[in-house]
């Protein structure tokens, strides 16, 4: 057990607290600064706070999943979601901080990339693995007395909604100091609890996001001196959804990652609220933390209070197994 689960958090904790003071440094060299909303006048003091720290992030988990990926050939398709959604991240904030183009990718090419990523993961679930089409049901007896959800061909169109949603989800979370990390944070020990008691193989690329989220939150709670970006919020989406899959359990990430739906939801409501009302508005500001920093939330309170309900959350799912 210490070799797959407490070497891996070490290993990718150490990778990415020691890459904390190089990368820091070197990113406020570069001028890879924050924007900050003009509406939320208390995160003015953020502006020019490095981004991109998803790359250490990043860094702990690969170098961790590598070393045990022969052994353990599950945490495959796992790293590849979470590397290729952290690559279309990743360019996206070079065009935006480093290049100083304001939209960064264009919406179409950032989703043409969202799409690739997952097809080719779609592709390889369904038809190289048992079961891509089956979800397990929460609150019906587990792994082995369990019922199962069988989608047969609406899988993939669920999977690309599910992976694509969440993935979308986590980027949306990413608003506040240390919000994405502690929540996300949460979701991996969940996962990574299920993969050690299910002896699934994939527990090295669990506990590896743990050690990195950990690792980074050093540097990332309140006041941040970093932020992860792009990079690192679409890459930890990609981490949870494909992990749900490959577990069989993508209906849990209503359940545990409920954070990241809700604050996905929350943009998609008041835009389209927005659009048909002329201009009016649900919620002060979405995502639906600022919402709450706007009602008189210090900051820290949003993302301790967002935190707890996830670890409640995470609890419920223990439950529903």
């Amino acid at each position: 057990m210490a070799q797959t689960v407490i070497i891996p958090v070490l290993i990718s904790f150490v990778i990415t607290a020691v890459l904390g003071p190089v990368v820091i440094p070197l990113l406020r060299k570069l001028k890879v600064g924050q924007t900050e909303r003009e509406e939320l006048a208390s995160h003015q003091k953020k502006q020019g706070t490095p981004t991109m720290g998803g790359l250490m992030i990043l860094a702990g988990i690969v170098v961790t999943a590598v070393l045990y990926m022969k052994d353990y050939p599950r945490v495959m398709p796992i790293l590849f979601v979470t590397v290729g959604f952290g690559i279309i991240g990743f360019l996206d904030d070079y065009l935006k901080v480093v290049l100083r183009r304001s939209d960064g990718l264009l919406p179409w090419q950032k989703m043409l990339g969202q799409i690739l990523v997952t097809g080719v993961f779609s592709f390889y679930m369904y038809f190289y693995t048992d079961g891509a089409d089956k979800a397990l049901i929460p609150f019906t007896g587990g792994f082995e007395n369990g019922y199962y959800l069988n989608l047969g061909w609406l899988a993939i169109p669920v999977m690309f909604l599910a992976i694509l949603g969440t993935v979308n989800g986590a980027n949306f979370t990413d608003g506040l100091d240390g919000l994405a990390s502690s929540v996300t944070v949460l979701i991996a020990t969940f996962f990574s609890v299920v993969a050690i008691g299910t002896d699934s193989g994939i527990e090295p690329i669990t506990c590896a996001v743990v050690g990195a989220l950990l690792g980074f939150l050093l540097f990332n709670v309140y006041p941040a001196s970093v932020f992860m970006g792009d990079t690192g919020s679409l890459a930890l989406g990609g981490f949870v959804a494909a992990t749900a899959y490959v577990l069989q359990m993508p209906i849990f990430i209503l359940i545990v990652a409920m954070i990241y739906w809700i604050e996905l939801l929350s943009v998609m409501i008041q835009v389209t609220y927005f659009k048909k009302t002329g201009g009016k508005r649900i919620f002060r500001m979405a995502p639906i933390h600022h919402h709450f920093e706007l009602g008189g939330w210090s900051e820290t309170r949003v993302v301790a209070v967002f935190s707890i309900f996830t670890a409640i959350l995470c609890l419920i799912g223990v439950l529903a197994l």
